[in-house]
């Protein structure tokens, strides 16, 4: 099993990587819209808390994703340095160029498993969406890009409602051929850790051991951080976050919350793991995203502090 090793009492703790998702995903569904320079100083704060891979922007068309319509100038203005990877979001061929073009690091290609979600998200059925992101993968492989499919609606969709275990396996073993990383994603805030473990077992019967999980949890339901415990028990040291909880769906109602990226390091640290994050210099972020926002963030690390003081 890759990543964690198991001991006789638990999981042993090691280093786990957060991705840093709150300039896409934590952005794209607020109905304020922050500016380029306000995009890159979040991108920035990020970076210099310890942030070392951020999903800076989506290439989505900006008619349906207007939020992220200044990909290319954030792109363009992000702090590069040594260890810091930015990763775009792709959903076609026309975005890996864009992608390209801007010069992100790592793209993550996106396939929804629910069929109605897909076509609500992407405008295609899942199994075309499968082709897609098997096309956008070969071709950024060979432009020396990493890559990630992310597996959408693994947990419920809000159209379909529950979605099978072999239902997500059967697709990652086709939509996550070639790929450096599988995601799974809980859109919707509807997992529990019992989906977490199945999924884990599922998907690994199909593709093997050696592609790395990574996993993406919203908190819509107050389980994200059980189940972000429950993906490191399985072996999975890569998990998304949003700073300030932030974030959402556009396509997907009430898909609100991200597990926040404050509060999920506070757990993971003294579970005794090892992130990176400078917390206390992560943890202004809030305030400067509540500011920019106009309303508080979901996260609650920034208001009670760490701990010990």
């Amino acid at each position: 099993m890759a990543g964690q090793q198991r001991g006789r009492g638990g999981p042993v703790p090691s280093d786990v990587t957060i991705v840093e998702v709150s300039p896409r995903d934590g952005l794209q569904n607020e109905a304020v819209h922050l500016s380029t320079a306000d995009k890159v100083e979040l991108v920035t704060r990020l970076v210099e808390a310890g942030a070392r891979r951020v999903e800076a922007v989506s290439f989505a068309h900006p008619r349906v994703v207007p939020a992220m319509a200044d990909a290319e100038a954030v792109m363009a203005a992000a702090p590069r340095r040594d260890g810091v990877s930015y990763i775009g979001l792709v959903l076609n061929r026309r975005g890996l160029d864009r992608a390209l073009d801007a010069g992100v690091d790592e793209v993550n290609a996106v396939v929804a498993v629910s069929d109605a979600f897909s076509r609500r998200n992407q405008g295609t059925g899942t199994e075309e969406a499968v082709r897609v992101a098997a096309e956008v993968v070969a071709a950024a492989r060979s432009a020396g890009l990493r890559t990630t499919v992310t597996l959408a609606t693994a947990f419920g969709c809000p159209f379909e409602g529950e979605v099978h275990p072999d239902r997500v396996a059967d697709v990652a073993a086709r939509a996550a051929e070639g790929a450096d990383e599988l995601c799974l994603g809980d859109t919707i805030g509807v997992g529990v850790p019992t989906q977490v473990r199945d999924l884990a077992d599922a998907v690994r019967g199909r593709v093997g051991d050696a592609l790395p999980l990574r996993w993406h949890f919203h908190n819509t339901r107050n389980t994200g951080y059980a189940n972000a415990v429950a993906a490191l028990g399985t072996g999975s040291t890569v998990l998304d976050a949003s700073a300030g909880g932030i974030g959402g769906c556009p396509f997907a109602p009430a898909a609100t919350g991200n597990v926040a990226t404050e509060d999920l390091a506070y757990l993971l640290e003294r579970m005794g793991h090892r992130t990176g994050l400078d917390l206390p210099a992560l943890l202004p972020t809030a305030a400067f995203l509540a500011d920019r926002l106009g309303h508080p963030v979901p996260a609650l690390l920034p208001r009670a502090g760490t701990f010990p003081g």
